[in-house]
């Protein structure tokens, strides 16, 4: 399948059939719907966009994107598809330093309404680089004329289809506080949508609920390729509605508008896998889960991924009906490698390949996979950086097993990658650094793997200070980090040999496997010095 070819002709069948929908939240708790583009208008409105892009940027040039989860965000990656121009797609959370990091080869940079007020943001820093800016905020369905981008007829109807480029130049975490960024292929991406699809139903993905970021590869996936290459819409939440993994978000605020907005599929978080048992906990014997849930008779197509998903919730929805079909991906694989799904679904297990991937268990117990959809480098070297050995093996660098039916069970990592309940990799040496440059800390041990927030241990010199430490400690993170790296409630511990001893090996490591005990162990109120 060649994605862009397929929702051309998607256009062509069902011009008139909505392609975005926006919801606007009522008064009364419900949802409004508004048609932002159909597929003739979705197309129509990339393809011209597409030659005004071009015309600014140059062929085949990487152009930043930074936007919300909307409209024009959909309409943006489609015209970069169609002008073969490199998306780099900016998270608003990053700070102004990565930001900077991720732009500084793009000459023009796509922004919302959101995505203009946090570059305003950002510039008032003095660190963002000086890059033109084309808001491309849309004013109503289907948007009224781009008044910055210059008029020229559209390109041809499709880039040959046989030629692979450079679509995408995605972002993960690093060791540094400069993100690596992840080359995706055209032809990497078409195998990946294409083997999903060898796993789905058609009418799968008729209406599909957006609740993480746009930015993410995976959302991208499943929230824009899957739908608009079967006619299906995509849903949009309202325009104030931060997305899962913000800052004081929290997975349950999300169960209202699931429920009002009765879509076909959804790709979850764990953290939101969790939400969803806790809340079926309180059902009655009258209640019908799926409807309580999802606002219709049958539980929609339930994909999770990005951190392991807690088995006893997995169990806890399986018994009310509602299957959720774990998966395991990486970006280096253009997102989805391994998944569970319907008539295999093995729960605690991230599933079997997928059609167009192989995997492999080395000696160590690290999981190897090849496919057709493996990436096409890295754009910035860094020591966390996957291989690709000379059989065209990518290292993953996690631990897995694989059972004789060939479900995959991620184990654990080789690396000490932390990642959130929300799905968000966060390499946690560099950020400990980071914070040690707060005055009064001295050693910081960050933590926070399948927890929806990042957690922290803050060795200090003098807890007499404790609120002066806690007020430097916020004001370095809102000044120097991004909002997933910032750590809300920081745990502060006077120094002391026994600490250090307890915590840190003799060369200054952390002792991450004691962090659980010894944060047990203070919840309970026991002295630091009774513990070892």
């Amino acid at each position: 399948m060649n994605v862009l070819h397929q929702i051309v002709r998607q256009a062509s069948r069902t011009p008139s059939a909505p392609a975005v929908i926006q919801l606007h939240a009522r008064g009364d708790g419900g949802f409004d719907e508004c048609v932002m583009f159909t597929y003739r208008s979705l197309v129509e409105r990339a393809r011209q966009q597409a030659a005004r892009l071009r015309k600014l940027a140059g062929p085949h040039a990487p152009v930043g994107l930074v936007a919300g989860n909307s409209a024009e965000w959909v309409l943006a990656d489609l015209a970069l598809m169609f002008g073969e121009l490199i998306e780099v797609p900016v998270p608003l959370a990053f700070s102004a330093q990565q930001a900077a990091w991720l732009l500084h080869d793009c000459k023009i940079v796509l922004a919302d309404a959101a995505g203009t007020a946090r570059i305003e943001q950002w510039r008032r820093t003095g660190l963002y680089p000086a890059v033109r800016t084309i808001d491309l905020t849309l004013h109503g369905p289907a948007g009224a004329p781009d008044h910055e981008l210059p008029a020229l007829p559209p390109l041809p109807l499709l880039p040959p289809p046989g030629r692979d480029c450079i679509i995408k130049i995605v972002h993960t975490s690093g060791t540094t506080s400069q993100p690596k960024g992840v080359r995706i292929r055209r032809h990497g991406l078409d195998a990946l949508v294409s083997s999903l699809w060898q796993c789905a139903d058609k009418d799968d993905y008729r209406r599909y609920l957006n609740l993480v970021p746009l930015s993410l590869l995976i959302e991208q996936v499943t929230a824009l390729y899957m739908p608009l290459t079967s006619g299906g819409t995509l849903l949009l939440p309202p325009a104030d509605m931060p997305p899962l993994g913000s800052p004081g978000v929290a997975a349950a605020d999300r169960l209202e508008i699931i429920r009002a907005a009765r879509a076909s599929a959804l790709t979850l978080t764990p953290a939101l896998v969790e939400a969803m048992a806790a809340r079926t906990r309180e059902f009655d014997a009258n209640t019908e889960p799926a409807q309580a849930l999802f606002g219709r008779a049958d539980a929609p197509l339930l994909a999770a991924g990005g951190a392991p998903v807690s088995k006893p919730a997995l169990v806890a929805l399986e018994r009310c009906g509602i299957a959720v079909y774990q998966g395991y991906g990486l970006s280096e694989n253009s997102s989805v490698a391994t998944w569970n799904r319907r008539g295999a679904n093995r729960i605690g297990t991230a599933g079997r390949p997928l059609p167009h991937v192989q995997v492999r268990i080395a000696d160590d117990g690290e999981l190897y996979l090849r496919s057709t959809s493996l990436f096409a480098g890295y754009s910035n070297d860094d020591p966390s950086s996957c291989v690709v050995d000379d059989d065209g093996w990518l290292h993953t660098g996690d631990l897995a097993t694989q059972d004789s039916d060939g479900f995959v069970t991620i184990t654990g990592r080789k690396k000490t990658l932390i990642i959130t309940a929300n799905g968000r990799n966060i390499s946690p040496e560099w950020l400990e650094s980071a914070y040690r440059t707060v005055a009064d800390v001295l050693h910081v041990i960050v933590y926070g793997d399948r927890q929806q927030f990042l957690g922290g241990l803050f060795i200090v010199a003098d807890l007499a200070r404790e609120p002066q430490i806690r007020q430097a400690i916020a004001a370095y993170a809102r000044e120097h980090l991004s909002e997933i790296e910032q750590i809300p409630a920081p745990v502060l511990v006077q120094h002391s040999a026994h600490v250090m001893e307890q915590l840190f090996t003799v060369t200054g490591r952390p002792r991450r496997e004691a962090v659980a005990p010894f944060l047990s162990s203070q919840s309970k109120g026991l002295p630091i010095d009774e513990h070892s």
